[in-house]
């Protein structure tokens, strides 16, 4: 297996629903490309009727 020498940076957005989040990462994703980077994403969509810790 191929070990990489250097780190990965990870951003992760989070906020209230309708806060503008989403737009911010189009938008970020955007300049960093501009900017000659690879660029990943992962959207999770949590439940409200989820129980942490019962």
């Amino acid at each position: 297996m191929y070990q990489h020498s250097r780190s990965v940076p990870v951003v992760s957005i989070v906020g209230r629903s309708n806060s503008g989040k989403t737009t911010l990462v189009e938008k970020l994703i955007c300049e960093l490309k501009k900017r000659g980077k690879k660029v990943g994403t992962i959207k999770h969509h949590a439940h409200n009727d989820m129980e942490v810790d019962k």
